[in-house]
Formats: C-alpha cells, structure tokens, sequence
C-alpha cells in the first residue's frame, strides 16, 4: 500500500490509501524509529513497517504459483516453495540429517545439545518445543480444549483426540507385516513387533533383566527398590502393581468376574476359572508319580499324595 508523508514538529505521519496513520518518530541521533499506531511496535525502516502492517491488515501479496497458498512477505514464501521442490538446504553437522529451513535445524540441534530453553513456570520442567510447554502447562491449568464430537471426551491434545476418535470408528491403520494384525496407535504397533522380533531394549541396571515394553521394567525396579505404591484403603496391604490391587480388592468387594460358560459357576480370579474348566472337559493333567492316577487340579494331586506318604 502507498504511504504520504506529513511533517510536523519531531514526528512525520504516514497515511495508506485507506486513511490509517501510522507515525514517525524522528529520533536525536539523527534516524527514525517507525512505530505501528495498531500496536506500538517499533520497526527500524519503512521497508519494515509495510512489512509488519500486514499482521494487522491480513494482506498477503506473496502467491505460491504452484499451489496457491499466500505469504505476508517474501522469505516466507521462499521458505514454503521448498516444500514443493524438496530442497533441503541445511544440513545437521553431527548426523548429517538435513532440512528445508534453518529454524528446523535449529530446533532439531536441541536433539544433540540438550538445549532446552523453554522452562515451565509452575514446576521447572523444561522443553525444546515453546509447543511441547504449551501443551505440558494444560496439566497444570487442566485445560482440555479439544472435545470429542461423538462422546463429549475432551483432551489436552489434538493428536490424542485424533487416536480417540479411532474408538469410534474402529480405523485401525497400522498393520503389522508379519501377521497381519491392526493398531490404532504407531506406538502399539511397535511394541507388537517384538513379540516377532524378540527385541527387549529396556534392561534392569541393577540385575540385567531385559524388556520389551518400559512400563514392565518401570514395575520390576519396584522389586529391586521394595516400593509398593498401590495401597489398599480398606486394609493398608500395600502392592507394587494397581493390577495386583484391583485383584486383592476383590477380597473385600466379594467380586467374582470370571463365569464359566458351562455352568454359570463364578470365580475372582481367571486362573481359578481355568483349573475350573478342566472339570467339563475332562483334562488331568496332574499324574501321581506313585500310582498313576490323574487330577485336574495340582491341589487335588497333593491332597492324593498323602496316602502315599502317610
């Protein structure tokens, strides 16, 4: 847009086409600070000025001729065009992995550096992405801005929301190659892997033992450490699992979750209803050694082997 001067004592106004004014300050040593009359901001040039004016105004000139997308100025539109030609002009010095733009390397050399210039001011955590500590700060302010259209189910992050959504939908979209079966998550499909591969990259630095997943190493410290987090509000016994609890609880709630299909017969505890059902189907798989005969149930063969010891 076109700007017209007008001189007064220390500050020249400039008018656009459409009457906003925008001033010039005429500074001491000589030079001139423009200053936005939307905001306040201060620019060093009237190229910049005409440049930052189109925050406010929304005027993008700059028109990506292979897509159509516009820009405010012109870096940015020069920044973009790589997108289509695949450019990647700056290269990481310590793994050789390159990008388009240099604020990527920049961002990605916090990989390698450990820079993370984004502190949380509640806790002190800090973050490599100024959006990671927007995100971490929800959990603090319990933002959940992203609802669910289906459920009402709101959540602090768009991605979780989108995982969520496959509930609804049932869209599983990562298969694994060697069996065929389907996840909704990147992350489950990983872990799924190594039921092929065998791989356990999580070991105990205490006893060695290895892992495929870090949650299951996370809860054989506690075996090494004696931690029992997980207490029972009825009677204090104290677990190492809240799985272990939810099962001890049943104690005192009476529950018996497992029903047998056979017979309606109910039972706490899966393992029960197993030994449960070798009664309908005829398996004793507990031979005494002494005489031959067979149990269904190891308790039952014990019970047995006392006629032979008595």
């Amino acid at each position: 847009f076109s700007l017209r001067w007008r001189r007064t004592d220390n500050t020249d106004r400039k008018t656009d086409g459409r009457g906003s004014q925008f001033h010039v300050h005429v500074q001491d040593s000589g030079g001139k600070a423009f200053v936005c009359n939307c905001c306040g901001k201060t620019l060093a040039c009237l190229k910049n000025l005409k440049t930052h004016m189109r925050v406010h105004t929304g005027e993008k000139p700059f028109v990506c001729t292979l897509c159509g997308k516009r820009f405010s100025d012109s870096s940015n539109l020069k920044r973009h065009q790589s997108v289509h030609t695949g450019e990647k002009r700056y290269g990481c010095a310590h793994c050789g992995k390159r990008f388009a733009q240099s604020g990527s390397l920049k961002v990605h050399m916090r990989s390698h550096t450990g820079e993370k210039p984004y502190p949380c001011k509640d806790c002190g955590k800090a973050f490599s992405l100024n959006s990671s500590l927007k995100v971490h700060m929800r959990t603090h302010t319990g933002e959940k801005p992203y609802p669910c259209e289906t459920c009402g189910k709101c959540f602090s992050q768009s991605s979780v929301l989108n995982v969520h959504m496959r509930t609804h939908t049932g869209e599983k979209p990562y298969s694994c190659e060697t069996c065929g079966k389907c996840f909704t998550e990147s992350k489950s499909l990983t872990i799924h892997i190594r039921t092929h591969t065998g791989e356990k990259p999580y070991s105990c630095e205490t006893c060695g033992k290895c892992f495929k997943r870090s949650a299951h190493l996370n809860v054989h410290m506690r075996t090494h450490t004696g931690e029992k987090p997980y207490s029972c509000e009825t009677c204090g016994k104290c677990f190492s699992q809240s799985s272990v609890l939810n099962i001890h609880m049943r104690i005192h709630t009476g529950e018996k979750p497992y029903s047998c299909e056979t017979c309606g017969k109910c039972f706490k505890w899966s393992a029960h209803l197993n030994y449960h059902m070798k009664t309908h189907r005829g398996e004793k798989p507990n031979p005494c050694e002494t005489c031959g005969k067979c149990f269904s149930q190891r308790s039952s063969l014990k019970k047995h082997m006392r006629i032979h010891t008595d």
